[in-house]
């Protein structure tokens, strides 16, 4: 009877054993199907940008090319007119390495402040520092373009990056303030009694704590500024001051020939520094999303 029931165990766990084998097949198959789907059109832009840019669109059904040439990264390195690519790379880079800095050290001092410091109307000015969240960008354009244009900030990086360093960014300071509040607030009495003063208690214990938190807001303020299209298209207007993203569409002119592959080829070259900067802080960013800090 014994040896009956343990043999109709061993059958029950056999099958619920090849059972979740096979759901597990599936769900990896069905995972697998939507990130190929989500990545294809960007597989299909790299591809493209090593076909002759006349047969792009004649074989855009064609993942592989049939010849390939470098032809359109060549092309698309000399530039639009007299400006080479090299130059919006450099714009690029200039105007988000300074726009990341004041984001970071900004959103870290107010994030600090609002987790730390006890003060009137702390309460208040954090939610509307929330409610800045809920605020469409769109609101704010017309306003904004007509006191940088009054400033004679127009045709500068100025409206790109100085109002970045006054924590424009509700959803970083949110992100910071709770990695902070996660950090035992024992040792800020201890550095107290030590003598520290609010700001060596920033400088000294929070800001190498927080040093997850501080890369996560680095990482998508650098990728936000990189992608930044629209500020560019409203501020900027000599060409050699272009960043990235505005100088592609250089490229696509609807009253002549487009030169879509120098366009792919260069969009493709644009995805470089942004692959590199995951690759390398990957693990301070999922320490950083999930903002867990030190337990207390």
């Amino acid at each position: 009877m014994s040896v009956h029931r343990s043999r109709k165990v061993r059958v029950s766990v056999l099958k619920k054993s090849t059972k979740d084998k096979i759901v597990t097949v599936i769900y990896h198959i069905f995972v697998m199907g939507i990130g190929i789907s989500m990545v294809y059109p960007l597989i299909w832009m790299v591809f493209s940008s090593f076909k002759p840019t006349n047969s792009i669109f004649a074989t855009a059904t064609q993942l592989f090319p049939d010849q390939f040439t470098l032809d359109n990264y060549i092309n698309g390195w000399k530039g639009i007119g007299r400006t080479p690519f090299s130059q919006f790379f450099a714009n690029t880079f200039f105007v988000c390495i300074i726009a990341t800095l004041g984001t970071v050290a900004s959103c870290a001092m107010v994030a600090y402040s609002f987790a730390r410091l006890r003060y009137r109307l702390r309460g208040p000015l954090f939610a509307l520092v929330l409610l800045t969240m809920m605020l469409p960008g769109e609101i704010l354009m017309i306003p904004q373009y007509l006191w940088y244009n009054k400033l004679s900030w127009v045709n500068t990086y100025l409206p790109l990056t100085v109002p970045l360093f006054f924590a424009t960014s509700g959803f970083f300071i949110y992100q910071m303030k709770n990695f902070i509040d996660g950090i035992p607030e024992a040792l800020d009495e201890s550095a107290r009694i030590d003598g520290c003063s609010f700001y060596g208690i920033f400088f000294r214990i929070i800001i190498p704590l927080i040093k997850p938190s501080l890369a996560t807001v680095t990482i998508f303020s650098f990728l936000n500024n990189w992608n930044n299209y629209m500020g560019a298209l409203l501020y900027l207007r000599r060409t050699e001051k272009y960043t990235i993203s505005l100088a592609l569409k250089l490229f696509c002119d609807p009253t002549s020939q487009s030169d879509y592959g120098a366009m792919f080829a260069m969009a493709t070259l644009s995805l470089i520094p942004i692959f590199i900067i995951f690759a390398t802080m990957q693990r301070y960013l999922t320490q950083g999303i999930a903002t867990s800090g030190l337990k207390g």
